[in-house]
């Protein structure tokens, strides 16, 4: 069976990502139904910079899956790109991952519940980690990664 539109994508292009040795980093969906807009964002597993060619690849094994798959519309749009600069933090290892680096986090620990930090670290046992971040201030907040409601990397145009 080729499976349905109507069901979630994100298991179909994750299999087809882990395939072809690439992650699903983001996956955004819009326009209208006539016309659909899939956002792909995606990282390679060696971690090496997404090129041209890797999205090309994902694209065309995407786009196969997808033209076969019932209620899919006639008419869609796939945009596959690399994560960018302002990449989404989802996991434990992606944290990890990007500890020194700045993020704009939305937490009900923080201030006004949304900061810029920096992330310091990553505490505790899986499913229990508490991140360590310090605001702009110099003040270090500590919360488990479950409170947080999204988190991407700051990005900042260098003058």
């Amino acid at each position: 069976m080729a499976g349905h539109a109507g069901d979630s994508l994100e298991p179909l292009i994750t299999e087809v990502l882990g395939e072809l040795d690439y992650d699903l980093v983001e996956l955004r969906r819009g326009g209208s139904r006539a016309r659909q807009v899939l956002e792909i964002r995606v990282e390679r597993r060696d971690l090496e910079k997404v090129s041209l060619e890797d999205c090309t690849r994902v694209s065309r094994a995407l786009e196969a899956r997808l033209d076969v798959l019932e209620g899919m519309p006639e008419h869609y749009v796939l945009e596959v790109s690399s994560p960018g600069a302002d990449r989404p933090l989802r996991t434990e290892s992606e944290w990890r991952r990007f500890i020194g680096r700045h993020a704009t986090v939305t937490c009900g620990a923080l201030p006004g519940g949304r900061q810029e930090v920096e992330i310091l670290a990553l505490d505790g046992e899986d499913g229990a980690t508490q991140a360590v971040v310090r605001d702009g201030k110099g003040v270090e907040y500590r919360f488990p990664l479950s409170a947080v409601t999204q988190a991407r990397l700051a990005f900042h145009w260098k003058r």
